[in-house]
């Protein structure tokens, strides 16, 4: 039986969405279109295999990814059409698990990423950025703020939480570039994946009897407990290293915006008790990704807005749709600093929700804080347009930012 003989709504066309290596931070045209067509909509990507839905209203996109009947796990064999030019799932990973397995396995490292947790590496985090800031300023302008702040500070943050020595940041920098990437193709990004792995496999098992607070501490622990498996902790260890740097790409896009729209910077100059509210509008406008991240697999039939998604249906949301629905977000367009409430979605919904956001915010805080405020006269070296973004990257962002002051 069709679609429509079944819900009276004919179903959407197939939409190819393309690769796009999008420049500055323009909301993409692909996307906007799909919204446009309606909440519900079909898309194909470059790679994988068939179609999968698409849901981009905020309601949607938040029942979608809190609810049971939509399963990461199920998508481990499947084909599904997708952005990512290779796609090599490690079972077990934490990504691709369903509650009761994924519930435990963040168990185990939920009290690093607590209020507390990244209230303990905030001292430290402001001490490696001053210590940053305080080198860029000796060396003078001009300078790429991306390779000596933007890059080395969120690298330092994640390492520090994870309990990597300071010896072997540059080794994880690489790694997560190599995996990030997705014109190096799949064998280099998966023997990267490998000594990733391979580097905390030894750290977490010297630390099965510790009482440290870091979170491959925290790991080592729930391993020697038996509570989780090594392989496990050794998966988790990757996403949450990899994660961190995501702040890298946020940030840069964040001052970017900044600088291209120096009132926006004034006002959190002057005003300096609005920048925690002003970092999440921020975050809620900036466009994070190409395309979407990971899709999930139905379970059963369900029905969203007219449409019937059928068991075995794959399934998309895209967060940065949801971040700009006119239904919450009041001219979602404009950037408004003094949007309140603003339920942005930038770090997801539900048991995937990013475990790292309150960490990402304290960064974002301490950048502005920083930067705005030690180096006042901070300016764009180069016209916007020569700003040059990330090429063939899942994640968007500036890979330099030239700057002056």
């Amino acid at each position: 039986m069709s679609d429509a003989m079944t819900t009276g709504t004919a179903p959407p066309p197939v939409r190819q969405w393309p690769s796009l290596d999008l420049t500055g931070v323009d909301f993409d045209p692909v996307l906007r279109d799909l919204m446009d067509d309606g909440p519900v909509t079909r898309i194909q990507l470059p790679n994988g295999e068939g179609w999968a839905w698409l849901v981009t209203r905020y309601d949607d996109v938040r029942m979608v990814a809190n609810d049971p009947r939509f399963s990461r796990e199920a998508v481990m064999d499947r084909p599904v059409t997708r952005l990512a030019p290779h796609f090599i799932p490690a079972r077990g990973a934490v990504g691709f698990l369903d509650p009761p397995d994924h519930t435990r396995l963040r168990r185990s490292v939920a009290a690093a990423f607590t209020a507390r947790g990244v209230e303990r590496v905030r001292e430290r985090s402001r001490q490696m950025l001053d210590e940053l800031v305080d080198e860029l300023l000796q060396d003078g302008p001009p300078a790429d703020l991306t390779a000596t702040v933007l890059s080395p500070f969120p690298i330092a943050v994640i390492c520090e939480l994870m309990g990597v020595p300071a010896a072997d940041r540059h080794n994880m920098h690489v790694w997560t570039q190599l995996i990030l990437s997705s014109s190096q193709g799949a064998d280099v990004s998966e023997r990267a994946k490998k000594e990733m792995s391979a580097y905390f496999s030894d750290l977490i098992g010297l630390r099965e009897n510790s009482t440290a607070e870091d979170v491959t501490s925290l790991l080592g622990a729930a391993v020697g407990r038996g509570e989780i498996t090594l392989e496990e902790a050794v998966g988790l260890a990757v996403l949450i290293q990899i994660g961190g740097e995501a702040v890298t790409n946020n940030s840069g896009q964040m001052f970017y915006l900044l600088l291209t729209r120096p009132d926006l910077a004034e006002r959190l100059r002057a005003d300096p008790a609005i920048r925690p509210q002003a970092i999440d509008e921020l975050l809620r406008w900036i466009p994070h990704r190409n395309a979407v991240g990971l899709s999930r697999i139905a379970t059963e039939d369900v029905h969203i807005k007219g449409h019937l998604i059928r068991a075995g249906d794959a399934i998309y949301v895209s967060y940065l749709a949801a971040n700009r629905d006119p239904d919450v977000f009041p001219d979602p367009e404009t950037i408004d600093f003094s949007r309140n409430p603003n339920p942005h979605a930038a770090f997801g919904f539900g048991p995937h929700y990013c475990v790292g956001g309150m960490l990402a915010k304290l960064e974002s805080e301490l950048l502005v804080d920083a930067l705005l405020d030690q180096v006042p006269g901070l300016r764009l070296a180069v016209p916007p347009e020569e700003v040059p973004f990330r090429k063939g990257a899942l994640i968007r962002g500036p890979e330099a930012l030239p700057v002056t002051w």
